[in-house]
């Protein structure tokens, strides 16, 4: 069953480009991934520093083996202190 992620990222003030540009820097790699529907980054157009991921899968088991990625241990690493607030919700469509 396919799923769906949604992932909204909070940059701490002043934090906010560095957020952009490593949040920015996992699309072209998590697109070529094994399992990647879509992903694509959002930002609010009204507060700079919040941003959400909209993510579809061909599997949970997939998204796992891109949650546990080299990129996106990378991404926390150079984010770290960065980050406000970072929730993740895992969903299914209703047809």
């Amino acid at each position: 069953m396919a799923l769906t992620i949604l992932a909204q990222i909070t940059a701490n003030p002043g934090k906010e480009e560095l957020v952009r540009t490593e949040l920015e820097k996992l699309i072209p790699i998590t697109r070529a991934e094994e399992g990647c529907i879509q992903y694509d980054l959002h930002v609010d157009t009204s507060t700079p520093g919040f941003f959400v991921f909209y993510e579809n899968w061909e599997t949970r088991e997939l998204w796992q083996t891109h949650m546990n990625a080299p990129h996106l241990a990378a991404y926390m690493q150079a984010t770290d202190g960065a980050v406000a607030e970072f929730t993740l919700s895992e969903m299914t469509k209703i047809d």
